[in-house]
């Protein structure tokens, strides 16, 4: 089975489960996820005044953590999805947010750190996205993905959990089947790492939570 990835159908499904996309995050990851965005993130040791791009942003948790984490550094957020964006601008009111495609970024060497959570997974086109945060990267800058890990049996609970809490808050069912398929379909970090490398980065550092359900992975250009 392949997950359809159409831009325009990921834009207008983000779109319509922006209002809950924040409550249902807390209880599929059994309010984890806080948790583990905040870990990754310290471990960038993003520094004062550093230029930060966070990628497919949603509404803006990555974006208020690292103001939190470095509040001088120069964050900006980018989504697809306009309703996400409208959330996320809320969520952090002085920080600077815009409408774009990771696979066309107006960006070239300007950014010390690019952040992407739970978002390259519903790129179609993955490695024009990686090719270019490699582009908008400063030599030295780093990268941090995160996303879910290795598909093993513990990850399987989640096709459990998942409907449950879809029903339970009345949203859209069809929306989180694509969730679920997406996951089981998109590659473990060892093979993301090595996808990261043939554009040129080197891995940095590496963290499982869950018993490897959810990584994280650092980049270096």
């Amino acid at each position: 089975m392949t997950v359809d990835k159409n831009p325009k159908k990921i834009i207008k499904m983000f779109d319509e489960i922006s209002g809950y996309y924040d409550k249902m995050n807390n209880f599929i990851s059994l309010g984890t996820h806080y948790f583990i965005k905040k870990t990754a993130l310290k471990n960038l040791k993003i520094k004062s005044g550093s230029y930060v791009l966070d990628l497919c942003c949603g509404t803006g948790d990555f974006t208020k953590i690292i103001s939190k984490i470095s509040p001088k550094a120069k964050v900006v957020g980018l989504d697809n999805s306009v309703e996400m964006l409208k959330l996320a601008k809320l969520k952090n009111p002085n920080k600077v947010f815009m409408q774009g495609d990771c696979t066309s970024l107006p960006f070239k060497d300007d950014f010390d750190f690019i952040t992407i959570g739970f978002g390259l997974r519903n790129i179609e086109n993955r490695q024009k996205a990686i090719s270019e945060i490699y582009k908008a990267l400063k030599n030295g800058g780093k990268f941090l993905h995160l996303d879910f890990g290795n598909h093993n049996a513990l990850s399987n609970i989640f096709d459990f959990i998942v409907p449950f809490f879809v029903k339970l808050l009345g949203s859209n069912p069809e929306s989180y089947k694509y969730l679920l398929n997406s996951k089981k379909e998109y590659p473990e970090p060892d093979e993301l790492i090595k996808e990261f490398e043939n554009h040129g980065f080197k891995l940095y550092k590496r963290q499982d939570f869950i018993f490897g359900v959810i990584s994280y992975q650092i980049l270096q250009k």
